[in-house]
C-alpha cells in the first residue's frame, strides 16, 4: 500500500481503524472489575481467576512477533478483517464460557485474533495520512492504545452492575460489526507476497519460552512454586525456549529479530522502558479494582468510575507531551512522568478501606499523567536513532515488550497479593489467644470477638482476613515503587534525538507492514 495524499473515505477508515485498537485495547482490562462475580459464576480461586488476563496478555504477546509477516504475506486488509472478525466471535465465546477452563481457552483464542488489531490499526492510520498530518493521526491513535486499559474498569463496571459480567465481552460485537463492515468496504487493498519466507524455528522457541516462563508465573502460587515438578517443568521449558531463541537470533542467517537493534543504546533503553510501563499499565488497574470493591466495599459501578480519572489525566498529558516533545528534552518528560508514578504508588500504600474518595481520585489522575508523559516521548526517543531499515522488526519488538510487561506486572502482583495475605494472616491470627486483653472476657468487644463461640471466631478471621489483605496490597504498592524508581537509570543511557527526529513521532509499524 502506498502513501496517498487524498484517500476516499479517510475518516470511515481512521473510525475503524481506532475503534478497533480501542477493542483490543480495552479488553486487557475491562474484565477487571468483574473478576470477583466471574470467580463466583466459574469457580476459581482469586490468582486462578487471574488467567482471564495473562492468558489474554500471553497469547497477544507471543502472536504480535509474526503480524508483519502475516500482513505482506496474505495482504493487510484480509488479514485485519479476518482478525476482527475472529476477535468478535471469540469475544462472545468468552462472554458463554460456562467453565474457568473453556473462559481461558476462549481468551487464548482472542488474544491470538486481538494481537495484530494494534500494529494494523497503526500501520493503517500512517498509511492514510500524508507525512505532515502523522502526528495528529499517531496522537489519536496513541489515545486508543494507552487510555483503552484505562478506561476499560470503568465500562467493565458499568455493564457488570447494570446487566451481567457476560457483557463485558458481548459489548464487542456491534463495534466488531461496524468496523468489520467499514474495513471490507473503504480500506484500499495491499500486495501481497506469497513466496515470504518466515523464521518459524525463532518463532516456536520464543513462543515456548514466553509460553513456559508465564504459566510458571500464573501457576507458582497454586502449586506451591518449585516443590512441585510441574513448576520446574515449565521453568525448564521457558529457560530453554530463551536460551534457544537467543542462540538462533546470533547464529541464524536471517533471524527472527536481527541482534543489531540491540547495539542501539536509545532503543535498548526504550526496550527496557516499555517493559515496565506495560506492568505498570495494567497490573495497576489490576489490583485497584478488587481493592476497591473487596476492601473499600465499593459497588462495582462505583469502582469503575472511580477509576475513570485515570484516563483523564492521561488524555491530558499525552496531549501535554505531544505539544512539548519537539520543544523539551524527551528524557525530562520522561523523568516527570516517572516520578509521577512513583509518587502515585507511594501514596497508594497508605491507603486503607475508609481513605477519602477524592484523595483516590487525585492519586489516580496522578498515576494516568504519569503513563501519558511516558509513552509519547519514548516513542520519540527509541526510534530516533534506530536506522529505518530495522523499524519493521524493532515496531514488533516494542509492542511484544509492551505485552509481555503487562503479562508478567499481572502474574507477579497477583502471586505475591495472594502469598502475602495468607502469610499476614498467619501471623496476625498469632496474636489470636487466650493472653490479649482485648479478647479476654468481661468486655463488650471481648463478648462479640470470643473465639469459642461461631460467631466471635467468624468475624475475628474475617478482621485477620481484612487487616492481611490491606498489609498484602501496601506490599504490592511498595514494590512498584522501586520498581518504577529504578527506570530512572535507563534515561541516562538514551541521548537526546536531534529536533528533525523528534519531531514526528516513528512510522514504525508503517515500515513494518508496508
Amino acid at each position: 500500500m502506498t502513501e496517498r495524499d487524498g484517500v476516499p473515505h479517510r475518516l470511515i477508515i481512521t473510525l475503524c481503524t481506532v475503534g478497533a485498537t480501542l477493542m483490543q485495547a480495552l479488553d486487557q482490562t475491562i474484565a477487571n472489575v468483574a473478576l470477583p462475580y466471574m470467580q463466583g459464576s466459574l469457580s476459581a480461586t482469586y490468582d486462578e481467576i487471574t488467567w482471564v488476563l495473562t492468558s489474554y496478555i500471553t497469547a497477544a504477546a507471543i502472536m504480535t512477533a509474526p503480524v508483519g509477516w502475516l500482513a505482506t504475506r496474505f495482504g493487510r486488509k484480509y488479514l485485519f478483517i479476518t482478525c476482527l472478525v475472529g476477535f468478535t466471535i471469540t469475544s462472545m465465546l468468552c462472554g458463554a464460557a460456562q467453565s474457568l477452563s473453556q473462559m481461558v481457552v476462549f481468551r487464548l483464542l482472542q488474544g491470538v485474533f486481538g494481537a495484530a488489531l494494534v500494529p494494523l490499526s497503526q500501520a493503517t492510520m500512517m498509511d492514510i495520512y500524508p507525512a505532515e498530518q502523522r502526528g495528529k493521526a499517531m496522537a489519536i491513535w496513541g489515545v486508543g492504545v494507552m487510555v483503552g486499559p484505562i478506561l476499560g474498569p470503568t465500562l467493565g463496571g458499568y455493564l457488570t452492575e447494570m446487566y451481567n459480567w457476560r457483557f463485558v465481552f458481548y459489548i464487542n460485537l456491534p463495534f466488531g460489526v461496524l468496523a468489520t463492515l467499514g474495513l471490507l468496504f473503504f480500506m484500499p487493498k495491499a500486495g501481497t507476497n506469497p513466496g515470504l519466507r518466515f523464521d518459524w524455528i525463532g518463532f516456536a522457541v520464543l513462543s515456548l519460552g514466553i509460553g513456559g516462563l508465564q504459566m510458571m508465573l500464573d501457576r507458582g502460587q497454586d502449586q506451591d512454586w518449585f516443590t512441585s515438578r510441574e513448576i520446574v517443568t515449565e521453568a525448564v521449558l521457558g529457560g530453554l525456549g530463551v536460551y534457544l531463541f537467543l542462540v538462533h537470533m546470533m547464529t541464524a542467517k536471517r533471524p527472527f529479530i536481527p541482534p543489531v537493534l540491540f547495539t542501539d543504546r536509545n532503543f535498548a533503553a526504550g526496550l527496557s522502558l516499555m517493559f515496565m510501563t506495560g506492568t505498570i499499565l495494567v497490573s495497576s488497574s489490576s489490583l485497584m479494582a478488587p481493592w476497591l470493591q473487596n476492601l473499600a466495599n465499593y459497588p462495582v459501578e462505583t469502582a469503575g468510575l472511580t477509576m475513570a480519572p485515570r484516563g483523564i489525566g492521561t488524555m491530558a498529558a499525552m496531549m501535554l507531551s505531544g505539544r512539548l516533545s519537539n520543544k523539551i528534552d524527551p528524557r525530562w518528560l520522561m523523568a516527570a512522568g516517572i516520578v509521577a508514578l512513583a509518587w502515585s504508588m507511594n501514596e497508594m500504600t497508605g491507603w486503607t478501606p475508609d481513605i477519602a474518595q477524592w484523595r483516590i481520585t487525585t492519586v489516580i489522575i496522578v498515576q494516568g499523567a504519569g503513563l501519558g508523559l511516558v509513552f509519547l516521548p519514548l516513542q520519540v526517543m527509541a526510534f530516533a536513532t534506530l536506522p529505518a531499515q530495522y523499524r519493521t522488526d524493532g515496531a514488533s519488538l516494542f509492542s511484544l515488550f509492551r505485552n509481555i510487561g503487562a503479562a508478567v506486572g499481572v502474574s507477579i502482583t497477583s502471586s505475591l497479593l495472594a502469598h502475602n495475605a495468607q502469610v499476614l494472616h498467619e501471623q496476625i491470627g498469632a496474636h489470636v489467644n487466650p493472653f490479649n486483653r482485648s479478647l479476654q472476657v468481661g468486655g463488650m468487644i471481648a463478648r462479640a470477638w470470643n473465639p469459642r463461640t461461631a460467631h466471635g471466631a467468624s468475624v475475628l478471621d474475617q478482621i485477620v482476613n481484612q487487616q492481611a489483605q490491606i498489609i498484602a496490597y501496601i506490599n504490592d504498592y511498595r514494590m512498584m515503587v522501586f520498581t518504577t524508581l529504578s527506570s530512572l537509570v535507563l534515561l541516562v543511557l538514551m541521548r537526546r534525538p536531534k529536533g528533525d527526529e523528534a519531531a514526528v513521532p516513528p512510522d514504525a509499524a508503517h515500515a513494518a507492514l508496508d
